[in-house]
């Protein structure tokens, strides 16, 4: 009975020291190898974190150039869709860059599925990091 109230008690202790760990991705470039180090930053983080029983969300904000990246035609949309299973993952895309990219091209263009419109990268960026996440341009 005294090694299962230890060993109770040893897990509780370590579940109560597990954090949540943010990171906010910054994407401005029409360029599928950032774009690539990006997502391999945010998967290293992610079991680094979680191999040490920690909650991970990652943030990938993308707008001007980069928002691209988030295109139905995107060279990264199928890494982009098997991350977004994981709900560690979020694909934000500014919505500035959308509307002068879409009246530039004369139609609505298409998202991936995946990334969730946000009024402004930039103005997201600075939210995610007044909320504590940590900071990344690759």
């Amino acid at each position: 009975m005294k090694k299962f109230l230890f060993l109770t008690a040893a897990l509780l202790s370590s579940s109560a020291m597990a954090e949540t760990q943010r990171l906010a991705i910054h994407v401005d470039e029409n360029d599928p190898k950032v774009m690539n180090l990006a997502l391999n930053n945010a998967q290293n983080v992610k079991a680094y974190y979680s191999a040490k029983g920690d909650e991970v969300i990652v943030e990938l904000v993308a707008y001007g150039p980069g928002l691209n990246m988030y295109l139905d035609n995107s060279p990264v949309k199928e890494r982009i869709e098997t991350l977004g299973m994981d709900e560690s993952f979020k694909f934000s895309a500014c919505n500035n860059t959308y509307t002068k990219m879409s009246k530039k091209a004369g139609k609505d263009l298409v998202l991936i599925s995946e990334a969730q419109k946000v009024p402004s990268g930039v103005v997201r960026l600075m939210e995610l990091q007044k909320e504590g996440y940590a900071y990344l341009r690759p």
